[in-house]
């Protein structure tokens, strides 16, 4: 089951998820960061990795639905 976006979130694109990913490295790689806040940063990016996984996963099952017209069928859910 799909969590409904609220007022004020918005799906990221792939591109964005992983600008904001190298973010998240970058802030887990800094020494100056506590510990609570980067077992923080380390939850948002795997959460973060799944949703981007899950949206490479629907486009590869898309494309294996191309028929042989080129055209996309849909993929039973």
């Amino acid at each position: 089951m799909e969590k409904e976006l609220t007022a004020g979130e918005q799906e990221l694109t792939l591109e964005e998820s992983f600008a904001r990913l190298d973010e998240l490295v970058e802030k887990l790689e800094d020494r100056d960061v506590p510990l609570e806040e980067s077992f923080t940063i380390y939850k948002e990016g795997m959460d973060l990795l799944k949703k981007c996984s899950e949206k490479i996963d629907l486009v590869e099952k898309k494309m294996q639905q191309i028929n042989a017209d080129g055209k996309l069928g849909d993929f039973p859910g």
